[in-house]
C-alpha cells in the first residue's frame, strides 16, 4: 500500500530535522502497534542520512554486534574491537554526530527495558554530556503505549525532561479511510466503508492487509477475517499480552464485558466480583484503551460514566473472537463466521454512531461533541456536536435504516435539555448509510 496521509506528522518531522542541524533533537513517538510508526518515520528521512535502529529481545552483547554492523552499513562508521554494552555504541554514534548531521532512529525503544533497564541511565548520562555539542536527530520510537509513557513522562525516570518533541499517531481519519478503499474499490458500498471501519478503524496495517488480500467488499473482510490463516483471530491476544502481564486475565475479562455493553462500573463489578475500579482507571490512564464516557452536559462530579473501547479492531475482537476461542480451537471458523453475521446489524449499528462522530469531528466547525442519557438511561441522543464560538448545536440520530430516523422523537428527548441548549441554534438532523 502506498504511503498516505500523515501530513502534520511530515511537517514536525522536517522542522526537527532542520532545527538538528543546529543544535540536537530528541522526539519521541508513541503509538499503538500496526499503526504506521515506522513507515511514518522512514518516509521522514528519505534523502537523509540516517541510521535505523531495531531493540529485539536479544542479550545485550548480540544487539550491539547487529547495530555495530548496521553503523557501518549506513553511516560508514567503523567501530573497532568488540562492542558488548550499549552505552559504549551509544556513546560512539554521539561523538560521530560532532563531526557530522545525520538522524538516528530507535525503534521499539521500550524494549531496551528487557535487555538492560540501566541502559537509560545511559542514555541520559550520555545525551547530557554531547547533545550541545552534536548534531543529532535522535528520535525514539515505541508501541507499548504504558512503558513509552513511563520511560518519558514520570520524573523518577533518568529520561523524563529531555524530550525536544513528542508525537502520538492516531489512526487515519474517515476521509483517508475513503480514499484508501476508494482506490482499491471504486464501486464501493456503504456497506462495504462501514465494514471495513468496523474491524480495521483507521489502523494502517489493518487496512493494508485487507486491501492488499482483495478483502474490499463487506463479505470478502469477513471471509478473511474468519479464515483459519487469518492474522485477526491471534491479534488482540499478541497487541494486549505483552501490554498486560500476569494480570491479563482481569483485564482480557473487563474489556470483554465492556465490549458487549456492560459499559458501567456496576455492572462489571457484579460479573467480576470484585471492584474493578483500579483495573478501569489503568485501562484509561496507563493504556489509554477505553475513554470514560459522560453525559454532554453533564457535571465534572457526575457519575453517570459508561466506559468504551477506544480501538474499532479490539471492541470487535473482544466482541467476536475473543468469546468464540472454543470454535476457533475445534477448528469451526464457518460456526465463526456465522456468530458475526448474526450479531452484525446490530453491533455494526453502535459503530456507525462512532464513524459520524469521527466524520462530523474531522468536517464540521465544532469545539465538542459526545451523546446524551439520562439518568434513567433514557431520552438517548446518538450524537450532539456544539459549537461554543458560534453558539450553535447539532443534535441527531443515527440508524442504519433512515426509515427508522424519527427528529419528532428526537427533539421529544432533546426537551430534556432544553435549558442546556437555550443558548444555541439548534439543528437536528438524521444519520444514515447513505450519509457515510
Amino acid at each position: 500500500m502506498k504511503f498516505y496521509n500523515r501530513i502534520k506528522e511530515l511537517e514536525l518531522l522536517a522542522r526537527t530535522l532542520e532545527q538538528s542541524k543546529k543544535s540536537s533533537c530528541f522526539t519521541v513517538t508513541v503509538g499503538r502497534r500496526r499503526i504506521g510508526k515506522t513507515y511514518l518515520l522512514l518516509e521522514s528521512v528519505k534523502g537523509q542520512k540516517y541510521l535505523y535502529l531495531f531493540v529485539s529481545r536479544k542479550s545485550e552483547p548480540l544487539l550491539c554486534e547487529q547495530f555495530q554492523k548496521d553503523a557501518a552499513d549506513a553511516l560508514g562508521l567503523q567501530i573497532f574491537g568488540t562492542i558488548t554494552r550499549f552505552k559504549d555504541l551509544f556513546e560512539q554514534l554521539l561523538i560521530f554526530a560532532t563531526k557530522e548531521h545525520y538522524m538516528l532512529i530507535i525503534d521499539e525503544f521500550q524494549e531496551f527495558d528487557n535487555v538492560n533497564s540501566s541502559i537509560f541511565s545511559d542514555i541520559q548520562n550520555l545525551w547530557d554530556q554531547y547533545k550541545d555539542r552534536a548534531k543529532i536527530n535522535f528520535i525514539a520510537s515505541g508501541s507499548i503505549y504504558s512503558m513509552m509513557m513511563k520511560i518519558f513522562e514520570n520524573r523518577k525516570e533518568p529520561l523524563f525532561g529531555r524530550l525536544t518533541s513528542k508525537i502520538t499517531l492516531q489512526p487515519f481519519a474517515v476521509s483517508v479511510i475513503k480514499e484508501i478503499l476508494n482506490d482499491y474499490n471504486p464501486k464501493y458500498t456503504s456497506e462495504d466503508l462501514l465494514c471495513l471501519y468496523m474491524l480495521a478503524g483507521g489502523i494502517p496495517k489493518y487496512i493494508d492487509l485487507l486491501m492488499e488480500a482483495g478483502a474490499v467488499t463487506k463479505d470478502k473482510i469477513l471471509d478473511m477475517v474468519t479464515r483459519p490463516d487469518s492474522p485477526f483471530i491471534s491479534e488482540g491476544r499478541e497487541l494486549l499480552i505483552s501490554e498486560f502481564g500476569k494480570e491479563y486475565g482481569t483485564y482480557f475479562s473487563i474489556l470483554q464485558l465492556i465490549a458487549s455493553g456492560k459499559t458501567t462500573q456496576s455492572e462489571i463489578d457484579s460479573i467480576i466480583g470484585k471492584n474493578t475500579g483500579a483495573y478501569l482507571i489503568n485501562l484509561d490512564k496507563e493504556y489509554s484503551l477505553i475513554t470514560r464516557n459522560k453525559p454532554m452536559f453533564s457535571k465534572p462530579e457526575s457519575r453517570k460514566n459508561r466506559w468504551i473501547l477506544n480501538d474499532n479492531y479490539l471492541r470487535f475482537w473482544f466482541r467476536f473472537i475473543f468469546p468464540n476461542q472454543s470454535l476457533i480451537e475445534m477448528g469451526k471458523y464457518d460456526l465463526l463466521r456465522e456468530y458475526i453475521n448474526k450479531g452484525y446489524e446490530q453491533y455494526s449499528g453502535l459503530i456507525l454512531e462512532k464513524y459520524f462522530r469521527s466524520k462530523i469531528a474531522e468536517e464540521e466547525r465544532i469545539t465538542n461533541i459526545g451523546s446524551y442519557w439520562d439518568n434513567k438511561g433514557e431520552n438517548e441522543i446518538d450524537l450532539i456536536a456544539l459549537n461554543d464560538l458560534d453558539k450553535t448545536v447539532m443534535v441527531a440520530e443515527v440508524k442504519r435504516n433512515p426509515k427508522k430516523i424519527n427528529l419528532n422523537m428526537l427533539q421529544t428527548k432533546a426537551d430534556s435539555i432544553k435549558k442546556e441548549l437555550a443558548e444555541y441554534g439548534a439543528e437536528f438532523r438524521g444519520f444514515s448509510m447513505g450519509d457515510m
